[in-house]
């Protein structure tokens, strides 16, 4: 159980750590250029993106949907609430300084962002029959198809 617990931290961990390079790379590079702070907004959402999609790719491999659906989930909502409140303390900003608009719309696109990396990973996965169900379907079906057919005396 304390293993499940640390690959949520490392993942959330990982999450945040993309949304600090990225404040610390507007704070210190595009201060006051609103259009270079979004490009790089926006790649920090892709990377987030794609960081969720690759997790996912993996995980979902050997582990049921359930499973790591809890352990994504829980990870994102961790990122989210670091990202949202502690991110911009970090740079010297106030997290409600641009009022309730801003703040929201941080959230509303990181789960977009989030949501979007979750399911290119999971749909790929699947779409490639690698993901868990599929693979205990193919066993169940070699299994069935490896035993000889029991002959029925009347």
């Amino acid at each position: 159980m304390g293993n499940r617990w640390r690959a949520v931290g490392v993942l959330a961990g990982a999450l945040f750590a993309v949304n600090v390079v990225a404040r610390v790379i507007i704070k210190l590079g595009f201060d006051g250029n609103d259009t270079a702070a979004d490009r790089v907004s926006l790649g920090m959402f892709v990377v987030i993106g794609l960081i969720l999609a690759g997790v996912v790719f993996v995980q979902g491999r050997t582990r049921p949907a359930g499973r790591w659906g809890a352990d994504v989930g829980a990870a994102m909502l961790a990122a989210l609430l670091l990202t949202v409140l502690v991110g911009p303390l970090l740079v010297g900003d106030n997290p409600f300084g641009g009022g309730a608009g801003l703040f929201f719309a941080q959230i509303w696109l990181y789960l977009l962002a989030a949501g979007a990396g979750v399911a290119i990973g999971y749909l790929v996965l699947t779409a490639l029959g690698l993901d868990h169900r599929s693979q205990q379907l193919k066993r169940y079906a070699e299994v069935k198809l490896a035993k000889p057919r029991r002959v029925v005396r009347r």
